[in-house]
């Protein structure tokens, strides 16, 4: 296991990172890349990886095409699907790391649990979960929003007398041959899932609360002498990167300008269920009431295919409570099961969980959050946290496209943000609030319009309140257009910390 270049006292670094999945990776690289050295990316898990780490359920694999859900600088020529698996994608990560040599910088199993801004030092006070503590200028969050499980508040579910776990968690030592199990949740995890634990167990009763739509997957195995080509010839695979990439962008149109052009995929949906579900009953519980793209559109062949077996029930009535190994349902009926797998997604709409962040004057950033309604400038800075950096922050996600390009796009916003500040010798700047009202006003204006907002559901890109804190409303390219260049104009710049008051003024 590598280990930082920090000694075990006194840490201090001019960048520390929060993660090493795709947003905290990419920005290690391109920080080295950049010349700069004086980094660390605290890591709470034993390898890279994030997301692409902690979930390794069977038939765990992505929804964008390999070659686009891939660092623009690391094309691998030698994806074996065209949408890869969880292992392929663990093993990319892995590569990089290697590769551009930012494993020395990782501190491994270490956990943040709280950052405090000093505004005397103009520096984060970083403590771990084991009592570590560093100091570093630049904090940059790389926490992804689909690394913290989310679990549904079921009255009983601590009493539960069998095994349970959530998709995330996977417990591959659990033998469920033959196991009478109740799947909670239909989202993308469980449609992954479902049908490579269908024909093992005894029973399946899969609990669904709102049916996903869900399209045919254009998944296949990618030739040998398609790699080679990609391989020898690498302006191919950029060839293909960038038809896939516009394909995608393409469905912004109707997402986010003209909701109505769904009802287009709303028919190949249904033919799709049509074509893979022939029990009109069956049917009928699958097909959602709501516009499709409402929530995030799911990709399977094998989903439907698995819940017509004469083993696997959809119980659509909701769940009152559960008492000892029974599950009873709002309309009484009970079911015995031996164990219980949460296919429940995760806690998106959260980008810091359960760190706590305390920025100038001490202010809370999940209170901020609560009383502004998580919201940043560009998905990026926070006012009133200066020298912080979220990527993957609020309003960054998306429905259609791939998540590298936002964080891809953020990166390059952060390295300008630093270069501005070594250049100008500036000790902290902080985006201004009248920057990130006006920001997210005009932000929330576009939301709605799109399909998100109008289609009649809702999901996990809505917080509380019904706002939507997850995804971007517009093109991709908008958005790293908007993040191409560092503008220091919407920024407050201090260019020395703060002075330390001496007694006698404190007393005056």
């Amino acid at each position: 296991m590598a280990t930082s270049t920090l000694k075990k006292t006194g840490n201090s670094t001019r960048i520390a990172i929060i993660g090493s999945g795709f947003s905290g990776l990419g920005m290690a690289i391109r920080l080295k890349q950049s010349g700069e050295n004086d980094f660390i990316v605290l890591e709470k898990e034993a390898e890279v990886g994030g997301t692409w780490l902690v979930n390794h359920y069977p038939g765990c694999a992505c929804d964008v095409q390999s070659h686009l859900y891939s660092f623009s600088f690391e094309q691998n020529p030698g994806w074996t699907r065209m949408f890869a698996p969880q292992p392929e994608i663990l093993s990319y990560l892995k590569g990089c790391a290697d590769k551009y040599g930012v494993r020395p910088h990782i501190r491994f199993n270490t956990e943040l649990a709280e950052a405090r801004y000093n505004e005397e030092t103009a520096e984060w006070e970083l403590s771990t979960t084991a009592g570590e503590t560093f100091t570093a200028k630049i904090l940059i969050s790389g926490m992804g929003g689909l690394s913290r499980p989310s679990y549904p508040d079921i009255p009983g579910l601590d009493s539960f007398t069998g095994k349970a776990f959530h998709s995330q968690q996977w417990d591959h030592d659990y033998d469920l041959s033959g196991k009478r199990v109740a799947v909670i949740g239909t989202g993308a995890s469980a449609i992954q899932f479902v049908p490579q634990i269908a024909n093992q167990v005894q029973q399946l009763d899969l609990y669904q609360r709102t049916p996903p739509w869900i399209i045919a997957k254009p998944d296949r195995r990618i030739r040998q002498a398609e790699q080679t080509v990609f391989k020898r010839l690498p302006r191919t695979q950029a060839a293909l990167r960038s038809a896939i990439y516009w394909m995608l962008e393409s469905r912004a149109v109707a997402f986010t300008l003209n909701p109505r052009l769904m009802k287009l995929a709303q028919r190949w949906a249904r033919s799709h269920i049509r074509r893979q579900i022939k029990d009109p009953t069956l049917r009928a519980k699958v097909t959602p009431d709501y516009t499709i793209g409402c929530k995030r559109i799911l990709i399977s062949n094998d989903y439907y295919p698995a819940l017509n077996r004469s083993n696997v029930d959809v119980l659509t009535g909701g769940i009152r409570e559960i008492r000892g190994n029974r599950i009873i349902s709002n309309d009484g009926s009970e079911r015995e099961v031996d164990s219980i797998i949460f296919g429940t997604g995760f806690a998106a709409t959260d980008p810091i969980g359960p760190l706590q962040i305390s920025g100038r004057d001490g202010v809370d950033l999940k209170q901020q959050f609560h009383k502004t309604g998580t919201e940043a400038y560009l998905g990026t800075s926070v006012a009133g946290f200066p020298n912080l950096f979220l990527i993957t922050g609020p309003n960054t996600g998306l429905g259609h496209n791939s998540m590298v390009y936002m964080i891809e796009s953020q990166i390059t916003y952060i390295l300008d943000a630093l270069k501005n500040m070594h250049e100008k010798k500036l000790a902290s700047i902080e985006v201004s609030e009248w920057v990130q009202t006006d920001f997210n006003r005009r932000l929330q204006a576009r939301q709605k319009d799109t399909v998100w907002t109008t289609g009649g559901c809702r999901s996990w890109y809505l917080d509380e309140n019904g706002k939507n804190v997850t995804l971007w409303p517009g093109f991709t390219w908008q958005f790293r257009r908007a993040t191409r260049r560092f503008e220091i104009r919407d920024y407050h710049v201090q260019h020395k910390p703060r002075a330390r008051r001496s007694k006698m003024a404190k007393a005056a």
